[in-house]
Order: C-alpha cells, then structure tokens, then sequence
C-alpha cells in the first residue's frame, strides 16, 4: 500500500511524445512523515498516521504537541491516517513523491468546493417547470411527499447545502513525477479547490486480492 498527503495546485494541459493534449491536474505531494504506526496485536488494525507541512510548535495545543513530541517528529499542520499494511516503514521515516511512478493508477480523495444552498435545478439536475403562460414555478420542487403515510420520506431529493463533501476520485492515471520539486502530475481532475488539501492512496483496484481460506 502507498499513500501521500499532498495539495492540489491547479490544473493545465500536458502534451505527450505523440502530441496529444491531456487534461491534467498539478498535485504538490508530500514530503510527508510517519507519525503513528498502527499494529495488529495492539490497536485490532494495521494502519499508518502521516503527517504533512510543518507547522510552528506555538501553532499547537498541548496534546497534539505531546503527540509529536513522542514520535520525536516535526509538528505537522496536517495529520491522517491511512489503514493497509506498510512494510519497512517505520515512526519518523519520510515519505516522498517517488514512490510512485508513471503509469500508476491512484485514488485521490479530497473535499469538494462548497457550491452554498442550492436548488433541485442545480443540487439534482431536475428539469423544471413550464417557463411561460403565468407559470408560477419555473424552478420549484413541485409535489413534497405521498399523501401516505403524509410526512416527507427520508432521502428525498430538496434543496439544501450542495458541496463541501468527501469526494474519492477513483483509478487515476500518473502522467509524470517530480521528485525534485514534489510534483505528480495526474490525468483528469480531482475534487476541491486550489491549494485544497489531497490524500493520495494506490488505487484500491489495483492491490492484489487476497484469498480467504475457510
């Protein structure tokens, strides 16, 4: 398993050898740190916690200060954990760019751009209403709910806050890597706004199924 913490850039265009242009989206990738490891014996679970852009210590309060203090680490502004199973990776060992390749596909998880209140127009994509001839609801929602078991049913589709949402996506395509600028270029877009904080992981797809014997 491979993950990196890193913050999206923006995005450009990326010419190939056969001159072809592709969309892509420039990711600042790590350096991160191991702050945390996680065991099977211990903690019921495997998993690392990394930690990314450093921070001055006054930045902190007094139990995240005693937490880097521990690991015997540089306080970090951003801390996440990422389940899986790490080999030779150990607390204080750094993380970089590198360990990816081109060619890789990655699954990149971020928090989308928070759009404010929103419509059914807008927020679900409905059609709307009639648009002449005294109308009165060009955009409305229309009908609520049944006339059983009369209340709203849960789920339903009704303007609210759109965006600003935990969005993962899913087997995207590395063109090129950086390491000495801790740049990935990856093909497509990826969720949240610019300098958005990103959580790089190897594509779930991609790892080796396990076999469970019974």
């Amino acid at each position: 398993m491979k993950a990196l913490l890193g913050k999206k850039l923006g995005m450009t265009t990326y010419f190939n050898q056969e001159g072809e242009a592709i969309p892509v989206t420039v990711v600042q990738a790590g350096p991160c740190i191991i702050v945390q490891k996680k065991v099977l014996p211990k903690d019921g679970y495997e998993a690392i916690q990394i930690g990314f852009e450093e921070v001055k210590p006054q930045k902190l309060n007094k139990p995240l200060s005693g937490h880097f203090r521990k690991a015997n680490v540089s306080p970090c502004r951003f801390l996440r954990e990422v389940r899986g199973k790490f080999e030779g990776l150990e607390v204080g060992s750094e993380i970089r760019v590198d360990i990816f390749s081109p060619g890789e596909k990655v699954d990149i998880i971020g928090i989308s751009k928070g759009k404010g209140f929103a419509g059914v127009i807008k927020r679900w994509g409905f059609s709307g209403g009639p648009a002449s001839h005294g109308s009165m609801s060009h955009r409305r929602p229309a009908s609520a709910g049944p006339q059983q078991p009369q209340r709203i049913i849960k789920g339903k589709k009704m303007p609210g806050h759109m965006g600003a949402e935990r969005v993962t996506m899913q087997n995207l395509e590395i063109i090129e890597v950086d390491p000495e600028r801790n740049l990935l270029i990856v093909k497509g877009a990826v969720p949240g706004p610019r300098s958005g904080l990103l959580l790089i992981r190897q594509a779930i797809k991609s790892l080796p199924k396990i076999k469970v014997e019974r």
